[in-house]
């Protein structure tokens, strides 16, 4: 995803567990040292998108905080350095080189597509293992690598399964409100390819050339039934929503947010009644299992209001890694070869990665989707509309 939400905090640096910023080990692939260190990108300030790296952070924390209270790495505590991207893809590239310096045993997060891609192709550069959480852009790196393995779907996968529900609920002329984008314009691709192939049409509107109220006529004059947000968030994804909703002649329209933008409290906060009834995608499954019920407990507590899926990505990235920790040590090479045998229970389901084809990065296929909206009746109350798995929807 790629655009700017939530407030900004006070600075770019930040420093779990240790509390200090970290000299750093004199070979960054020993184990040498008193702890492991795994290095942490998020959005933290603008123009990222600072609730999701809130939560996303939130998640990281807490699952290091699980490794820590269980023994640590082999008896190691285990620390986080984390270092804020505020969606910028060179200020991402920059913070792997001096991660990697610090001796990260592996590189962890991001939320923002274009970013992460930035991340994964210095961190393969670097030979430096790195754990996507969030960015679901298909192209993560250039050329296949072991270095880079992901929790999100594919953002083909995901938005299938959303194209689907569009057309079983019987829109298949859609309209785009676009902006310019690597991301958006991956997102247009896939969604045309695939309604056009169920006798779907879609038209692009650029909001650029557009303004809301044009963008409104613009729907009329296409006779669509359904509007998709591939645009940022507050501006001008909360500016159009209103625009529509206030439309009369727009009243059958439905709108829609594949990317997510109405996962995060602030959507309710700005929009109010309008932003219900938007449909959008989330990566949680059915029903949480035991593990997932207990980090839902704990993420509550620690955000001061219920988890979005982003947390549960990041507490299941540290679960991941730690297991990788405590099989093979912090040698880079070894945990970079390792992504296809791990078998760890996370929040969501039992993770595996295998080779998707058409994806450059060890994938988890079995990542859950969920296309759900906010209840019209209650807006912190979600309705699941359609669940979708491993490339099949159910």
């Amino acid at each position: 995803m790629d655009s700017p939400l939530g407030d900004e905090v006070d600075d770019g640096v930040a420093v779990s567990s240790a509390g200090a910023d970290p000299d750093p080990d004199p070979d960054p692939g020993s184990d040498a040292g008193s702890v492991v260190r795994i290095g942490v990108l998020v959005p933290l300030t603008r123009p990222g998108w600072v609730e999701a790296g809130q939560h996303l952070l939130a998640g990281i924390e807490l699952g290091a905080d699980s490794v820590n209270g269980s023994g640590g790495i082999g008896g190691r505590p285990l620390e986080l350095v984390v270092r804020d991207t505020a969606a910028d893809p060179l200020r991402a590239e920059a913070a792997v080189d001096e991660l990697a310096g610090l001796g990260v045993a592996a590189l962890a997060g991001e939320y923002h597509s274009v970013v992460a891609r930035a991340a994964a192709g210095r961190a393969d550069a670097l030979g430096l293992p790195f754990l996507c959480s969030s960015a679901v852009l298909d192209a993560l790196t250039e050329r296949p690598t072991d270095r880079v393995a992901r929790l999100s779907p594919p953002q083909s996968h995901g938005w299938r399964v959303y194209a689907d529900f569009l057309l079983d609920a019987g829109h298949a002329h859609i309209a785009l409100a676009t902006q310019p984008s690597v991301y958006w314009a991956s997102g247009v691709r896939i969604l045309k390819d695939h309604l056009a192939a169920r006798g779907g049409t879609v038209v692009e509107l650029d909001v650029r050339e557009h303004s809301p109220t044009a963008l409104c006529d613009k729907l009329v004059e296409q006779r669509a039934t359904a509007l998709l947000l591939l645009v940022g968030s507050p501006d001008p994804a909360v500016p159009i929503v209103r625009a529509v909703r206030r439309d009369r002649r727009l009243a059958g329209v439905l709108v829609g947010a594949p990317a997510g933008q109405p996962e995060f409290a602030s959507w309710g906060t700005l929009l109010g009644d309008d932003g219900a009834g938007i449909p959008f995608l989330r990566y949680l499954p059915e029903e949480l299992g035991p593990l997932g019920v207990q980090v839902e407990a704990s993420l509550r507590e620690r955000l001061g209001r219920p988890p979005s899926f982003v947390a549960y990505e990041g507490y299941d990235t540290v679960a991941v890694l730690a297991a990788l920790l405590r099989e093979y040590g912090t040698d880079r090479a070894r945990i970079a070869g390792s992504w296809p045998g791990v078998a760890v229970e996370g929040t969501r389901g039992r993770i595996r990665f295998g080779r998707t084809p058409g994806i450059s990065v060890w994938q988890w296929a079995g990542a859950p989707i969920q296309v759900v909206d906010r209840d019209p009746e209650r807006l912190d109350r979600f309705r699941v509309l359609r669940f979708g798995r491993r490339g099949q929807d159910r």
